[in-house]
Order: C-alpha cells, then sequence, then structure tokens
C-alpha cells in the first residue's frame, strides 16, 4: 500500500464559501445502528472518510447489505445478520469497532471483537462500555479478545462512570433494544450523541431527554426502518475557523450547524478571533484584532477542554496552532488526552514559540511566524493542525502520513484548493 504525502505551499489568502462534512463521529454510531433493525434504511451526508470505510467493510461482514449508492448515501438492510466474530485486524483499524457491540448484542445475543484501534492520543479506556452494557443483561470475557454475550438485554438505572461518548452511544443502543425503561445518568451529550439518538426516533425508538446528560429510554420495542442525514461536523467548522484566522483569510463555513457552536466560537474569542453567525451559515472574517484576551487583571489566559457543552477536546489542536498567530500569551490546557499535545515539537520546529509544561498543558507565546518544513501527522486532528500551520507558513511544506488526516477530514485537499490553497497530494512508494 502505498503512502500519501501533501507539498503545501504556505502563505497564500483564501477565499470562499466551504460547505463542512457530515459529522464523523455521528455517521460511526449511526451505521452501526442501523444493525439494530432488520428494515430498511438510508444514510445522507455520510462522510466518504477512510474510518467509515472500514465501518461499512466491517458490517458487511456480520451479514448485512451495506452499499453506498451516491458520493455521500449510504443503504443498509440488516435483514439478516449471522457473523458476529469480527474480523481482528479491521478491528484495530478503527476506535468505532467498539459501537457494533450493542447492536450485535442484541440482534445475535451475542458479540466477539478485538480491542479497537484509533488515534495514539492516550489511554482511552473501555471500563464504560463494559460497565454500562453488564447493568443492561449482558456478560463479558477480556483477554485478547473481547467477548459479550446476553440471554436479554433488560432496562435499568445505569449511572456512567465517566461521560465516554462511545460508551454512551453503546449504552442508548443496548437500552432501545432492552425490554423495559432506562435511565442514563452521566451521559455524553455532544452533537453527535444526540444526532444518534434523532436517527434511533426515527426508526420508532423512545428517548427523552435527548441534548442533556439524563436520558429516559423506553425500551423494547421492535425498530422500523427509515430515512436520515448526518448532521454537519462541528469540528470540522472549528478546522476551517482556524484556517481562515491564521491565512487572514475572509471564508464562510455554509450549513455550519450554529446552535451547536457557542463554546467552540468563545474559544476563538479568547483568540481575539471573531464570527459572524449569517443564518446557518457562519462568516471568518479576515480582519481580526488576533489579541489574545488576557483574564481580568491582565492574568495570563487559560483555554481548556472539557466534556460538552465545554470547548471541545478535538479542536483543541487548531486552537493552539491559531494561538501562535495571534498577540499575547496563553495556556493551552488538554484535559482529556494525555498525548494529544506531543505535536506541538513540530509547530516549535516551524518556528512556533510553545513550551510545553506537562503532557496537558503547553504555553503559547504570539505572535511567530512559521516556516515551512517536513513534519509528520501523528493523528487526524493534529495532522489537520499541521497542515493549517503550512498554510500560513513562508515557503512549502511536506507533510508525512496523511492517511490520519483522511481518515476525518473528506477530499480535504481538494476543499482547500477549491478555496486558492495550493495542495499537493503526492502517492509515494508501493
Amino acid at each position: 500500500m502505498s503512502a500519501v504525502q501533501f507539498i503545501v505551499e504556505g502563505g497564500l489568502t483564501l477565499s470562499g464559501s466551504i460547505r463542512p462534512s457530515g459529522n464523523k463521529n455521528a455517521a460511526l454510531p449511526i451505521v452501526a445502528a442501523t444493525l439494530l433493525t432488520d428494515q430498511p434504511v438510508t444514510l445522507h451526508n455520510v462522510p466518504r472518510i477512510r474510518d467509515l470505510e472500514t465501518l461499512v467493510d466491517l458490517v458487511r461482514t456480520t451479514g448485512a447489505s451495506i452499499e453506498w449508492t451516491a458520493q455521500n448515501t449510504l443503504q443498509v438492510h440488516a435483514k439478516n445478520i449471522s457473523a458476529t466474530k469480527l474480523d481482528p485486524a479491521m478491528c484495530t483499524r478503527i476506535r468505532a469497532s467498539i459501537l457494533l457491540a450493542a447492536p450485535l448484542l442484541a440482534r445475535c445475543g451475542q458479540v466477539e471483537l478485538s480491542p479497537p484501534g484509533g488515534d495514539v492520543i492516550g489511554r482511552r479506556r473501555l471500563d464504560t462500555h463494559f460497565l454500562a452494557l453488564q447493568q443492561l443483561g449482558a456478560t463479558h470475557a477480556f483477554d485478547d479478545r473481547i467477548a459479550f454475550k446476553t440471554t436479554g438485554l433488560r432496562g435499568a438505572d445505569v449511572f456512567l462512570d465517566e461521560p465516554s461518548v462511545t460508551g454512551t452511544e453503546n449504552a442508548v443502543m443496548a437500552a432501545v433494544a432492552a425490554k423495559g425503561t432506562t435511565t442514563l445518568r452521566n451521559a455524553a451529550c455532544e452533537p453527535h450523541v444526540q444526532d444518534l439518538c434523532h436517527f434511533l426516533v426515527t426508526l420508532g425508538a423512545k428517548i427523552e431527554g435527548i441534548g442533556s446528560n439524563f436520558l429516559t429510554i423506553h425500551g423494547g420495542t421492535p425498530l422500523g426502518g427509515g430515512t436520515h442525514s448526518i448532521g454537519p461536523d462541528h469540528i470540522e467548522v472549528g478546522s476551517f475557523i482556524g484556517l481562515a484566522a491564521v491565512t487572514r483569510s475572509t471564508i464562510t463555513i455554509e450549513n455550519a450547524g450554529v446552535e451547536h457552536l457557542r463554546s467552540t466560537r468563545m474559544g476563538f474569542e479568547r483568540l481575539g478571533i471573531t464570527t459572524i453567525a449569517d443564518g446557518d451559515n457562519l462568516i471568518v472574517p479576515a480582519e481580526q484584532r488576533r489579541a489574545i484576551q488576557s483574564d481580568l487583571g491582565g492574568h495570563v489566559p487559560k483555554l481548556e477542554d472539557q466534556p460538552w457543552p465545554a470547548f471541545p477536546a478535538d479542536v483543541m489542536s487548531i486552537a493552539i496552532v491559531t494561538a501562535t498567530q495571534c498577540d499575547g500569551l496563553i495556556l493551552m490546557h488538554e484535559k482529556m488526552f494525555e498525548s494529544r499535545m506531543f505535536f506541538v515539537d513540530k509547530l516549535v520546529g516551524m518556528g512556533a514559540r510553545i513550551v510545553l509544561c506537562d503532557p496537558h498543558r503547553a504555553l503559547v507565546s504570539g505572535p511567530s511566524p512559521l516556516r515551512g518544513a517536513t513534519v509528520e501527522s501523528p493523528d487526524i486532528r493534529a495532522g489537520m493542525a499541521m497542515l493549517i500551520a503550512a498554510l500560513c507558513a513562508s515557503g512549502k511544506s511536506t507533510i508525512n502520513n496523511v492517511g490520519q488526516i483522511e481518515r476525518g477530514y473528506e477530499r480535504i485537499h481538494e476543499r482547500l484548493n477549491a478555496l486558492g490553497a495550493n495542495i499537493q497530494r503526492v502517492e509515494i512508494g508501493a
């Protein structure tokens, strides 16, 4: 398999409109949830990215019919599910493989899979999944493989030990299939969790409290078929805000899902980057203060991520790059993953003034002119951050391991080139 790199010409001003893809983190659980029903389901606005392609292949191995009928449209008909031992190699390629646990338990009473893969951004525990599914009537065994079994899922009062997004999604899917009523406390409530819930309601599920951390699910009713359109990816929107800010460009982000952007917009405002809502579009003007806002009394400010509805962890890498182009000093605090900050050495190599205080905190002093360099894409979000840094740097940059970026961003080089960027996608080796 050939490797892919981007050759990026920096320093260009961009302009125009761009539309975010469907939310990757909504599409993954929704595709998994199509296995809960034996009726046909059509999904629109599905991002055509590597992680989704891998999950589609995994779903197909269960015996379900799943096909792309258009560039971003999937048709799924899980009339008969036979295989419940999922391919180990495919499971280790994406973290979303764990999302097949609940639907296959519901349909078949058992499932066996390998520990899921995904970004290497720190330990990503699975305990929440095990504890939630256990309370809903499943047993599990864990060695080199994970095996779940149930003689019948049943409703329960479940308190999640942490507001895990995928843990919440597995619990919701299991609760929809379980007999009786489930109360789910300390649930994650990100936009993608909400989208999964709305999709299940479309199929006939009864879920109360969508958008909050307390869900009531009346389960056991057979689900039907239906059609659903995946909502816009608010992480992509955050990426495009950062892109416009550092390249000093006016960019309109169409169908941005403005109702889910309050914390993201507030975070960028702390960096001196303002955005303008125009209906459901978001405009990022070229003219910005780009001055980091000190705390009262002139104290050094802090931008930190937290579970929804606070500033999203997946936008932190983008915000760090943006801060390098803003005037002032700010502490960036990544609370959720202990390895996500480790890409900042690549920014330092490009000329950024950043002190990595510890695995969770970095002190950024700006503005600092960046220069082109050869860098790696360590994970999806850091990879996009490096691409944004390359676009505002002087000279040319080479970004290796671009496959990481393409796991989460659809045709990103084509879409940014349409705004005036100069990104060449090059396949090397064989």
